[in-house]
């Protein structure tokens, strides 16, 4: 929840300073900048809680600590990526297959009830499933509409 609140937050802000700034919105760079935000926020995340986070990953994955460390580097350089024009259109692909890649794991830990900053099975469960399968989805939308649509 808290990522989708970063998202639409500097979403936001990022419209309101366009808009006292200048006299054209565009509302897709707002929305690139945004994603990139909230990939440095959920990032974070994989550095502070990277025990936990280790713990929704299958247990056939090797080097599980390591893996979540290394996706926390790749959402910062994907986010970044989306700023630059040059890597925009790349990193929205790559994004968004992380995106699908990166759901199993999510799966995981609703179904155990993994709470991904402790790793302890007191996580919100399968009611929290449909809200985060909604949410990579939307956040799928979100970077093909504002980095790859209208290319």
């Amino acid at each position: 929840m808290k990522p989708l609140f970063v998202l639409l937050l500097v979403f936001s802000i990022g419209i309101l300073a366009q808009k006292w700034l200048s006299e054209v919105i565009d509302y897709r760079l707002a929305g690139r900048i945004a994603m990139a935000c909230m990939l440095v926020f959920t990032a974070i995340g994989h550095f502070a809680f990277s025990d936990g986070m280790s713990s929704m990953l299958p247990d056939f994955v090797p080097n599980k600590k390591e893996l979540v460390l290394i996706t926390g580097l790749i959402e910062i350089v994907l986010g970044v990526g989306l700023i630059f024009p040059q890597y925009r259109y790349v990193s929205a692909w790559i994004l968004i297959a992380f995106f699908i890649l990166v759901l199993p794991a999510n799966i995981k830990a609703a179904m155990e009830n993994i709470n991904y900053q402790t790793g302890n099975a007191d996580g919100p469960g399968l009611s929290y499933l449909w809200f985060r399968v909604s949410l990579q989805l939307f956040f799928c939308l979100w970077v093909f509409f504002s980095a790859i649509q209208g290319k």
